[in-house]
């Protein structure tokens, strides 16, 4: 079974991402969807007592973000992918700025977000670990490497 855990911040693609690679595949799990921890948890938990596969569509920006999926995704004996999304924060702001409704976050809320962002490490405990950038012929996916 395979937990993908998404990395990045806002407006870097992650939930369309979602749905062009994962959505016939792998149950989501996002609090934007699910709104609290709570629903979350018991999301995160029928998916790992069911070993159906899924995808942490969150931000996951700190170590500690992402360490309690990997915890409970090892101990139930998944594969934990990490496919962490670049952007530069002008052009994060760009995209957002062209949100419209709740989907758009205050630009400070975007910012904040950048300023905590940890990139991830293998070991972290993926077992593998991808680069996703947006270009202008959609998502470029990249195998990991320590360096940027």
């Amino acid at each position: 079974m395979e937990a993908i855990i998404f990395c990045g911040i806002q407006a870097t693609g992650k939930s369309t991402f979602y749905v062009e690679r994962f959505f016939n595949s792998h149950v989501r799990i996002s609090l934007d969807l699910l709104c609290t921890r709570y629903r979350e948890n018991l999301f995160l938990h029928a998916c790992l007592e069911s070993q159906q596969p899924f995808v942490i569509d969150n931000t996951n920006v700190t170590k500690a973000e992402r360490a309690k999926y990997v915890t409970h995704a090892k101990t139930a004996k998944y594969q934990v992918i990490c496919y962490y999304f670049q952007s530069k924060i002008a052009d994060a702001l760009e995209r957002n700025a062209k949100r419209i409704g709740k989907t758009k976050i205050p630009v400070p809320g975007v910012k904040g977000t950048f300023n905590r962002l940890e990139i991830p490490t293998i070991d972290e405990g993926f077992d593998q670990m991808y680069y996703v950038e947006i270009t202008n012929m959609g998502f470029q996916v990249n195998g990991w490497q320590d360096e940027i």
